[in-house]
């Protein structure tokens, strides 16, 4: 029996669209632990989908005890602040040509093989760019999207930057300045990743310091990253840090990592939240400089496999903790999270666009077919205060 588009689009829906997380494990460590939920989703309001939880932030303190025949306290109540927050919209787009399509009728493999390679490729790749996003960069409260900080002054194709660690050959980008584009700075391709803060554009770029680099477009449409969730500062889903209540614990003091300095943190989460890490995510170098730490005290440092699947090594809170190497966290950072209280809002898990009927549509004007993979979330904390990050920890070179 002959393959046709009609029982190809069949075969789409049936294998590509349930579940594609299930095929998005790799290199996604620290979203494969965060609780996922669709709770709370709204789509009533005008500027589209968002979520809304309420923060439960003073007590009743109409406790009182008196003698015989004495007037009681006055009554009071709970104080409540409604945290809301938009969901951001995500996309991977596929394109497949004409003759590529007419496989389908007379050589089925070959076509089946090129659009496992597109249609998984895409998958793969918007993992990676979730935990990316997941973490934000080090200035993620200035705007989300940020992927890099140009540090020097320069026209030129090569731009110096914080670090080149997220950027990838191939990746379109704006360098922009407030969120607007700069001369030459528009829509410009990364050529090459020339050393750990140097990148070439292909275009010659007005570079000042102190400008971002940003996906094409992505100036504050990405959601948010653990860099504006666990701070001490700054305002998130419409709570301001001023409430006091409405903080992380941030330690930029310590450099030489201890365990006294990982206890200290997990103390001030717990006295101020009541709250309990569950699990440790570091850079490669922090995790180096833990692995010498636990060394030199004559620890037992073998990676163990925690509950959930996540293998790291042992950091006693009471309990044992899991500490865990991710290639996204930022440079000199740890980060100290209860789980339970970091959600990922979403209407629904990535999928295939196909409302029409059909996963892959026409493009005007050319022979061409393509499919739009999508996802609306947010990246959210219930309780601010049960996380903590330390910033500035001289990370071990070997």
């Amino acid at each position: 029996m002959t393959a046709t588009m009609t029982t190809v689009n069949g075969i789409l829906k049936e294998v590509y669209e349930p579940d594609i997380h299930d095929q998005l494990s790799n290199e996604r460590i620290t979203l494969k632990r965060i609780e996922r939920t669709s709770d709370g989703v709204h789509d009533d309001a005008v500027g589209g989908k968002y979520v809304v939880f309420p923060v439960r932030h003073t007590r009743n303190h109409g406790i009182s005890y008196r003698g015989e025949n004495s007037q009681l306290a006055p009554a009071g109540r709970q104080g409540y602040t409604a945290a809301t927050e938009t969901l951001k919209y995500g996309y991977g787009r596929v394109r497949m040509t004409g003759p590529v399509m007419a496989l389908a009728e007379k050589n089925f493999q070959s076509f089946a093989s090129a659009l496992d390679r597109e249609m998984d490729g895409m998958k793969q790749d918007v993992s990676r760019d979730e935990n990316r996003i997941a973490y934000g960069h080090i200035d993620n409260a200035v705007a989300t999207g940020i992927i890099a900080k140009v540090t020097a002054t320069a026209t030129a194709a090569q731009q110096t930057v914080d670090s080149t660690d997220q950027l990838e050959v191939g990746m379109v980008v704006d360098q922009v300045n407030a969120g607007t584009p700069v001369a030459g700075g528009t829509a410009v391709t990364v050529v090459s990743i020339d050393s750990a803060v140097l990148v070439t554009l292909s275009a010659s770029v007005t570079g000042v310091s102190g400008n971002y680099i940003v996906r094409t477009g992505n100036w504050s449409n990405e959601p948010n990253g653990l860099n504006k969730i666990v701070d001490s500062t700054g305002t998130l889903h419409g709570i301001a840090s001023t409430t006091g209540y409405w903080q992380a614990i941030e330690d930029g003091a310590t450099t030489t990592l201890t365990e006294i300095a990982m206890i200290a943190r997990c103390d001030d989460v717990y006295r101020k939240s009541g709250k309990q890490c569950t699990a440790i995510f570091a850079s490669l170098g922090v995790r180096r400089s833990y692995f010498n730490l636990m060394t030199s005290l004559r620890r037992y440092n073998e990676p163990k496999e925690f509950s959930g699947g996540l293998i790291g090594l042992a950091f006693n809170y009471g309990k044992e903790v899991p500490v865990v190497a991710d290639r996204d966290a930022p440079a000199k950072n740890m980060f100290g999270l209860c789980e339970p209280e970091i959600t990922i809002y979403r209407d629904k898990e990535w999928y295939w666009e196909d409302t029409d009927g059909s996963i892959f549509k026409w493009v005007h004007d050319f022979d061409a077919f393509e499919a739009l993979l999508k996802q609306y979330w947010q990246l959210g904390t219930h309780v601010r205060s049960a996380h903590w990050k330390m910033t500035n920890i001289t990370e071990a070179v070997a």
